[in-house]
Order: C-alpha cells, then structure tokens, then sequence
C-alpha cells in the first residue's frame, strides 16, 4: 500500500485543517473567527519593493483590508532568494501575519540547503496558489546557429554541446532546474552561467556570451518586440494566454517536460486552524475575482486562487519532480 511521507502529511494535515474550517462555517463562506483580527495584518515578501512577488501583495492589500476592516501592511525582508522572509513568517506567533512566496520557497530551498532554518513542510501552512506562468525559451536574435523553430533549435543545440551557455538568476531558480529538465529531456548540453538576476541574463544575451535562456514571459516579449531576442517554445504543456503566439516545446515533441513558475500565500503553522481556514476563503476568492484576475494578468501571472488543498498538492508534486532533476543532475548548491 502506498504511504505518504512525513512532508505530505503534513502538509496535507494543515490543508485539511483549513478546508474543515472552512466547511463548519458553509459552502462559499469564509468561516467565522471572533476577536480576529485584532489588529492589522503584515504581509511578509522576501523581494525588494517592486518586485513581482512585492506588486503580487500589494495586490491583495487593499482588498484583504476592506474584507478583514484592519490595515494590511506589505513588509520587505530581503536576502538569500526570499528565504529570509520565509523564514520570518515560519517563526511569527502573533497569529497576525502572513507571506506571500514563490515556487522556490517552498519546494526548491530546503532539497538543496538541508540547513535552511525554517522547513516549509512543517513550519508554513499552505493558503492559495495566486498565479502560474509558463517560461519561453529565448534567444538571440543576432545569434545565426540558432533558428527560431524549436525543432530545429534542440537540433542545433544538440550539435553545439557544450559550446553553448544558458543564463538564469542563480543555481536552485526554477530556470536553473527547468533548463537542466530540457537538458536531460533533449540530450543537449549547454553549459550553466548564474546571474545576479533576469536583466543581467538579458544583458549577457544581447552581448552574445549566452546562447538561451528561459525567460518569464513579460521580459522575453519586450525584447522580443525590440528586435532583440527570438522566443523558441513556452514551457507549459500547451499555449499560454501569457505569450499565445510562442508554441509550446510539447508541440516541438519536447516530452515529459513541464515547468511553470508560481506564487502562493501561506500562513505560519502555528496560526490558528480557523483563521488560516478564513484568510484561504478570503485569498481565493480575491484572486478570482475579475479585478484581480486583470491586475495579476498585467503582472505576468495567471489566476488560480486554490484552496489551501490544492496548494498543498502543488507543493508536493513540484517538490518531487524538482528533487528528481536535483538527484538526476547531480545540482548542488554554491
């Protein structure tokens, strides 16, 4: 019989926990939590001010204060990939603060760095997934060996091997781990430069010492209606409304390869069951609703607001397949 592991159970367990709440205050309804709040509620991002996880609950602010009628305050606390907010939100007791997070956060951080100090499995209780979006494979446009058909271009990179480079905001990044999936599903071999960020991955490219780069899909369509890089193939398993005239690399016959960033709300774990329960209903239904569906559309993202389950899911399937690329590429972190 198939058992669950400990990190599912109990991210599962917290879900649950929220969804019961949930449930004992009736369909649709965000469940009833006197004295809460008490007062206002930080939102804790681990990005520098204008960031996209930053304008992502900036989003929220607004509306979460008129559903809740206490202020909601968006803090920045900056460093090591958004860890250091993570970790902020895994040790708050005063049950009036949560944080906003991408993917990175809470799948990727811990299978590299066993000593990270908050473990997002047993100290952060999942509340909504808020957004996705696909990557784009891009490239240069003045790059003459690579054309602009995904077909063609696995085919060139193949014959490259290690002539070639890739570009991504630093080892353990989503675009480090997808371009080493795309590697080991295409037999390519490009060779792994980090960057401080996106625009020097950007920079880097148009200079000619990058080769490609899976780019979010905003920066790579800027440039590519400056004339400056072609965009291959999007990452998810089909089209994406974020990019629709970039086919996907599964109709390049790129198989079992799917990789999407995302962002996410969750709660410290020791937050009160029925105040996680209310803020899952709250950040869901503010996620879908038609006004900030069109804000988080502008940002890059595509709405989802799930349930506190179905981030929970998330979570857990991402965490294995990035730990399977991990173990596979033999990834260590620098």
């Amino acid at each position: 019989m198939y058992r669950h592991s400990p990190a599912r159970r109990g991210l599962l367990a917290l879900a649950l926990a929220s969804i019961c709440g949930a449930a004992v205050a009736g369909k649709g309804a965000a469940p009833a939590t006197p004295g809460w709040p008490a007062k206002p509620l930080r939102i804790i991002v681990g990005f520098p001010p204008g960031s996209s996880p930053d304008l992502t609950a900036r989003t929220f602010s607004e509306p979460l204060s008129q559903a809740l009628g206490q202020p909601v305050i968006v803090e920045n606390k900056v460093g090591a990939g958004g860890n250091i907010g993570a970790d902020a939100v895994a040790k708050a007791r005063d049950d009036h603060t949560i944080g906003l997070f991408i993917n990175g956060n809470l799948t990727i951080a811990r299978l590299l760095n066993p000593q990270l100090p908050y473990d997002p499995a047993r100290d952060l209780a999942p509340l909504s997934l808020i957004g996705v979006s696909p990557l784009v494979l891009s490239a240069p446009v003045g790059q003459g060996d690579a054309p602009a058909d995904a077909r063609a271009f696995v085919q060139a990179a193949r014959q490259a091997g290690n002539r070639w480079s890739y570009g991504t905001p630093g080892v353990g990044t989503v675009g480090h781990l997808g371009t080493e999936l795309l590697k080991a599903r295409t037999g390519i071999a490009p060779v792994h430069i980090p960057y401080p960020g996106y625009p020097q991955v950007v920079t880097a490219m148009l200079g000619g010492q990058l080769q490609m780069a899976l780019l979010p899909p905003a920066l790579a369509q800027a440039q590519e209606r400056a004339g400056k890089l072609r965009l291959i193939g999007v990452t998810s398993a089909g089209r994406s409304a974020l990019a629709p005239h970039v086919p996907s690399l599964a109709e390049a016959d790129v198989r079992d390869f799917q990789l999407e960033i995302w962002n996410a709300f969750a709660a410290p774990a020791a937050m009160p069951a029925p105040v996680r329960a209310r803020l899952s209903v709250l950040i869901g239904e503010i996620a879908r609703s038609p006004e900030v569906r069109a804000k988080l559309f502008q940002q890059g993202w595509q709405a989802v607001g799930s349930s506190a389950e179905g981030l929970a899911n998330r979570i857990q399937a991402d965490t294995a397949a990035m730990a399977r690329v991990i173990r596979e590429q033999g990834i260590r972190a620098e």
